[in-house]
């Protein structure tokens, strides 16, 4: 084992059911807190009461209609983005690793602007495929030798995402301005007011990759010590990094096919939440798709209450940047990479 793994596990916490259930608890707690106040407050002052007693009411419309199908989505993407950034941080042991790292973003934007350029309707779908398409690259591009490089695929999805962006640039050069106007308010990140049925399919999906995620979970913090050492610890390197790529990937897909691209969720939850508990991937992956959702769900309703002041709503990709970026440099800059971080090096 290398001297900075051997720093990393003498100065994380150590790992406990008891403290893992707590912590847990305590992000559970929050995030329905985030849920509680977000579909009960908006730009539209409503009656809880009239909307729980009167399903025919203005208020029950507003309710149930369209703040809780909206709170419930920015949950899903909001873990999405958190347990797939925390998982690829891991994996390629780079704190600067976003869920976006491997052209995820890159397929779904490309797709979904092909998709509103033609008028085909329903962006997400197109979305989905494309980052679906950019993952299979990235993991094909990743083969070297033989084997699966995690350098490789980041490489390749950079790539792609260059050349994703290029495209969509090309793209907006072209179209109509009300088509332009879409395809920049998607971009931007969104949430809108999905189908009970959408909602379903899409929090099904997350359930299955996140809990992949924390099922490897163990392997992975034998992956962070470097491929010899896991290998001689009996982890199939090569069948671990894959599965556990294709499930931060596929996480990705889904949240972006939904909601455009909204950054710093993914990069900025999971590294505070490391400075935190260590990097113990065990803990950090519940607790990062916990802590996005609720820091998605908190933006979201930002977004609606800005609403009086700008008299438009801004997209919520928008807030969480203007957010998330002063708020990391300021941790950066207070904590100096302190000796939590050595397990980087």
């Amino acid at each position: 084992m290398s001297r900075s793994a051997q720093a990393s596990v003498e100065l994380s916490p150590r790992f406990t059911f008891g403290r893992a259930a707590g912590l847990i608890f305590a992000l559970a707690s929050l995030v329905s807190l985030s849920f509680a106040v977000s579909a009960r407050f908006g730009e539209q002052p409503i009656s809880l009461s009239t909307a729980l007693s009167d399903s025919a009411s203005t208020d029950a419309a507003i309710l149930w209609a369209l703040r809780v199908p909206r709170a419930l989505l920015a949950l899903i993407v909001g873990a999405a983005l958190g347990a797939s950034g925390a998982t690829l941080q891991g994996l390629l042991r780079n704190p600067l690793a976003d869920p976006f790292v491997l052209g995820v973003s890159g397929g779904a934007a490309l797709g979904a602007t092909l998709a509103i350029a033609a008028g085909l309707g329903a962006p997400w779908f197109f979305a989905f495929g494309g980052s679906v398409a950019a993952t299979v690259l990235a993991l094909m591009g990743g083969r070297v030798q033989g084997q699966n490089s995690p350098y490789a695929s980041l490489l390749t999805g950079v790539i792609f995402n260059a050349f994703a962006a290029a495209a969509i640039t090309s793209v907006k050069a072209l179209v109509m301005p009300e088509k332009l106007g879409e395809i920049l308010y998607w971009l931007a990140g969104t949430l809108g007011y999905e189908s009970a049925a959408t909602l379903s399919l899409a929090a099904a999906l997350q359930v299955v990759a996140i809990g992949v995620m924390w099922l490897y979970a163990g392997k992975l913090n034998l992956l962070m010590l470097g491929d010899d050492d896991a290998a001689s610890l009996g982890v199939s390197v090569s069948a671990a990094r894959l599965t556990v790529l294709l499930a931060a990937s596929l996480s990705v897909a889904g949240a972006v096919a939904l909601s455009g691209l909204i950054g710093f969720v993914g990069l900025i939850v999971p590294h505070l939440l490391r400075l935190c508990l260590g990097p113990d991937q065990r803990l950090l992956i519940p607790c990062s798709a916990l802590g996005g959702a609720a820091f998605l769900v908190f933006s979201d309703l930002l977004t609606r209450m800005l609403f009086s002041v700008f008299h438009a709503e801004l997209p919520v990709g928008v807030v969480t940047g203007l957010l998330g970026g002063p708020f990391f440099l300021v941790v950066l800059h207070r904590r100096r990479l302190s000796a939590a971080d050595l397990y980087w090096s």
